[in-house]
Formats: structure tokens, C-alpha cells, sequence
């Protein structure tokens, strides 16, 4: 049964980090975008942790949300929910259940990514037009 202070050793070894304690908000100590992704996978795999009800908006942002031109237009997932911090205690817990239990409020976020849909026809329409440019060229 893993306790607090394996899943502070964990998130340790995982962020090296080492001012980690019991209620450090991962998230805020540093640990953000994929880096909190890879920590999440690398719990599931230690612990067996079922993380059907995981929704990870609530609990990071994600890598390059910064420079997203279809986000001057979409927000992002993480921008329309109420972050909910993740710690060793909660790691702790759901690891000793199997399962990530956590009681997400009402929210509604589209299916499709608006904000990446912008981003790849800009970027395919960036690429079309330097094709044709050098096609002119030749």
C-alpha cells in the first residue's frame, strides 16, 4: 500500500524536485505540460491506477499553449475549467483505491479542438504556399 511518502519519492525521482511535500501542487511546484503528462503515465504504470475518469484539463495545461494562434480565437481545455491541484496525498489515495477518483463539477468541453483545427490549416496553408513559391521559382 503506497503512502505519501513513496508517491513524494516518486514525484521526486519523476520531477527532481526535491522540496516536495504531502500537499505540494505538483502543478505549481513546476511540473506542467508534458513533464505532468509523463509524471501521470509513469504513476499509471507504477501503481495500476485505472484512470478512466481522469480528465487532465483540470490539472495541467499543455506544452506550447502559449504560442497557439487558433487560441487567440478557442481557449484550450485548460483555460475554461477550475484547475484542481494534484498531490502526493491524492496520488497516495487513488493509488491505494486503483483507481483516480476524483468528482469533476459540471463543465462542457467541446469534442473537436477548435484552436488546433486553426493552427494545422494555417500551418498547411503556410506549407502550400512555400510549394508554390518554389514551384515558381524553378
Amino acid at each position: 500500500m503506497p503512502t505519501p511518502k513513496d508517491l513524494i519519492k516518486f514525484v521526486e525521482n519523476c520531477t527532481g524536485s526535491y522540496n516536495i511535500t504531502a500537499d505540494t501542487d505538483i502543478f505549481n511546484d513546476g511540473t506542467c505540460g508534458d513533464d505532468f503528462h509523463e509524471l501521470i503515465d509513469s504513476y499509471v504504470k507504477t501503481y495500476s491506477v485505472d484512470m478512466t475518469n481522469y480528465l487532465w484539463y483540470f490539472h495541467t495545461d499543455e506544452e506550447g499553449g502559449w504560442n497557439s494562434i487558433g487560441g487567440l480565437f478557442f481557449s484550450a481545455p485548460y483555460k475554461k475549467v477550475k484547475r484542481i491541484s494534484v498531490t502526493p496525498t491524492l496520488l497516495a489515495t487513488f493509488a491505494e483505491k486503483g483507481k483516480w477518483e476524483i468528482e469533476y463539477p459540471q463543465h462542457h468541453i467541446s469534442k473537436r479542438r477548435y484552436d488546433i483545427l486553426i493552427n494545422q490549416v494555417l500551418l498547411i496553408g503556410l506549407v502550400v504556399s512555400l510549394v508554390i513559391i518554389a514551384i515558381k521559382k524553378c
